[in-house]
């Protein structure tokens, strides 16, 4: 009876449900296996590219990419290479949309600081999940001291937002994305070490 009372209903919450179970999507993705690479962390499209110097996070020189997710992207983060978890920094803010070039440093945020190990040298390479307009939920599923592999999920930050990778020049010498373009988290590399950088690797 139930049923016929409230079948017009029935459309709308058929929606729902499928908008949600597309959200918590967590398709398995093919990680490279190169040495000197680091991947993205985020499903989505590449909305900037920012040369670093040693007044950044980093502490030296390096490069940013931002990857914005909109609401159809999968939005379970991985870690864009191997690494020790140094410490993690929750930073409460706003909520600007994540397109906003202030969005950066204004809105709510989790950074998480790694040391990964290449070339003979221990370098740092920072994660930042971002807020946004929509997206008021950061998950990070990690903890201080923890190791993690390239391509591991670390977290998600729930209905759309920006994810920002931050890559010392040792490990950014070939930028192989460009504004624009669509990466998939944990699969499209979108820096690397240049050629004849990666002794570590060959010894």
């Amino acid at each position: 009876m139930l049923v016929w009372l409230y079948w017009p209903a029935a459309p709308a919450a058929l929606l729902a449900w499928a908008l949600v179970a597309c959200f918590f999507r967590d398709p398995s993705r093919r990680t490279p296996s190169q040495p000197g690479v680091c991947v993205s962390p985020a499903d989505g499209r590449v909305s900037d590219i920012t040369p670093l110097g040693a007044d950044s996070l980093l502490g030296r020189d390096g490069v940013q990419v931002g990857v914005f997710m909109s609401l159809f992207d999968v939005h379970v983060n991985r870690s864009p290479c191997d690494g020790r978890v140094e410490r993690i920094e929750h930073r409460e803010g706003v909520f600007l949309d994540a397109r906003d070039p202030a969005a950066s440093e204004r809105n709510e945020s989790a950074t998480i600081f790694l040391k990964t190990d290449f070339g003979g040298k221990s370098l740092p390479v920072i994660v930042r999940q971002v807020a946004g307009l929509v997206a008021r939920r950061i998950v990070t599923d990690l903890t201080d001291s923890q190791t993690v592999r390239r391509g591991q999920r670390i977290g998600m930050i729930k209905f759309g937002s920006r994810l920002e990778v931050l890559a010392p020049r040792e490990l950014a010498g070939e930028v192989r994305v460009r504004v624009g373009q669509k990466v998939r988290a944990g699969q499209t590399v979108l820096v690397a070490a240049e050629p004849g950088n990666d002794t570590d690797a060959q010894n």
